[in-house]
């Protein structure tokens, strides 16, 4: 838990059972319930002993690890000092930035349909505006930005003398084939719209790859779908009759085919592991460690080659923050080691903090509803965490969880279990909504080699 001075500083986190002993013995008082802090009250900074603690972070593209550690030297087997690791607090951040492509997109359909409806011939826009030093499209900006949002938050709330970063760049033809081997099997085909219908043609003898039909018009298929994230590359597009491709549509191949393994499994073989992802962490890595190096706290890079290597020789699984309590340096042969790792990690996920637009539209880009124009309704916004007792009915207790509001002051408020409507009389505030959700997951099974939380 974190735990702050009497004036606002903060201390070195503790365990929670020493938290529930400060706070029952009025000692410390609540200062934030997400993430949970206290804050004592008598106790200064001045009176404390903080030794500080190191940020790791596992940068990526739908999810950043993050894990605080502390480091003690001590004498190991052999005579030697060996440096003692220690996973105080992981965190996962979950970013968004598909949902703002999503909605990037829908907002370009919407205007690109209106343009054409209200002026058929008006011609296209020269693409020549500028665009300042170190832009990113807004669903790449926001990974460092939210990322830049909780590291602040966690400078406030922990003593951080140290940043740790992985700074990794990742090779796209590790993904997409071995481009020097020459074979035809392993390069990523490059053709015009004709030689793309001849090559697909070739390759599936002029039938559908999903029912074998011949002798029909075919069309070209996407297998995972543009909406889902799906490319133009050869080896996403097959042949198919006009039942299959209007009956598949936009589903999921592994659903379309599930009664069919054997043409599933066929069909999977030719597709490629899509690039959306390790383009995004190659175009952000940059900017992050220098983003980070803004907070006047020295900021360490760390190749990922280092960190796969630490987290294979301590005998850790695969996941953002055990990736992040393996970067930076851990000296095997010297005895160096890492003796705790969390069993519990806190999820943090982007939610934003609502839309700009006043207007809710329909599928076709219509008006649909209209929106307040204001955001605070009988004293609270969508998002803020509030306590709800409830006297009488079927939902009667006392609950706790996020309130989406409602200008009759009829507000839903959302639990762990449940989702009901409560008057804005019976709630009480206790956090003001931050653009985040928090909530608790369980970390990958370890091997029993390192200490739970």
């Amino acid at each position: 838990m974190f735990v702050l001075a009497k004036g606002g500083e903060p201390l070195m986190p503790c365990h929670p059972a020493r938290a529930r002993e400060l706070l029952a013995g009025g000692r410390a008082v609540v200062a934030r319930r997400a993430p949970f802090t206290i804050r004592l009250r008598q106790r200064t900074r001045a009176d404390s002993a903080v030794e500080g603690v190191q940020l790791r972070l596992d940068p990526g593209s739908k999810a950043t690890g993050i894990a605080l550690t502390d480091e003690h030297h001590r004498i190991g087997p052999k005579g030697r000092v060996v440096v003692a690791r220690r996973g105080l607090i992981t965190l996962e951040l979950r970013h968004r930035g598909q949902q703002i492509h999503g909605g990037m997109m829908r907002r370009a359909a919407h205007r690109r349909r209106r343009r054409s409806a209200n002026l058929r011939y008006r011609a296209p826009r020269h693409d020549n505006r500028a665009r300042p030093d170190g832009w990113l499209p807004p669903s790449l900006r926001h990974r460092i930005d939210s990322t830049m949002s909780v590291v602040a938050r966690l400078c406030r709330y922990a003593p951080v003398v140290e940043i740790h970063v992985e700074h990794v760049a990742f090779d796209t033809t590790a993904f997409t084939g071995d481009i020097r081997s020459g074979t035809q099997e392993t390069i990523e085909p490059t053709y015009g719209a004709s030689e793309v219908r001849a090559f697909l043609r070739a390759k599936w003898m002029r039938s559908c790859a999903y029912c074998d039909a011949t002798g029909v018009p075919l069309n070209i298929d996407h297998v995972r779908a543009r909406s889902r994230s799906g490319t133009d590359r050869v080896s996403n597009l097959v042949l198919a009759c006009v039942p299959c491709n209007q009956t598949k549509g936009t589903t999921p191949v592994q659903e379309f085919l599930a009664d069919r393994p054997a043409r599933l499994e066929r069909v999977i073989t030719q597709l490629r592991r899509p690039l959306q992802d390790v383009a995004a962490t190659n175009t952000t890595r940059l900017q992050l460690v220098k983003a980070l190096a803004a907070h006047n706290v020295p900021v360490h890079a760390w190749s990922g080659g280092r960190t796969h290597w630490n987290r294979f020789a301590m005998g850790l699984p695969k996941s953002h923050t055990l990736d992040a309590l393996a970067t930076g340096v851990i000296d095997h042969e010297r005895g160096d080691t890492l003796v705790r790792v969390p069993s519990q990690i806190l999820v943090v996920t982007s939610t934003g903090r609502g839309s700009y637009a006043r207007t809710t539209p329909d599928r076709f880009g219509f008006p649909r509803l209209q929106r307040p124009r204001g955001k605070v309704h009988h004293g609270y916004s969508t998002g803020d965490l509030v306590a709800a007792v409830v006297p009488k009915g079927k939902w009667a207790g006392r609950w706790v969880g996020r309130v989406a509001v409602r200008t009759s002051g009829q507000h839903r408020i959302t639990t762990l279990t449940s989702r009901f409507d409560v008057s804005h009389r019976n709630l009480r505030l206790l956090q003001r909504a931050d653009g985040y959700s928090y909530g608790f997951a369980d970390e990958i099974r370890l091997s029993g080699r390192h200490g739970p939380a």
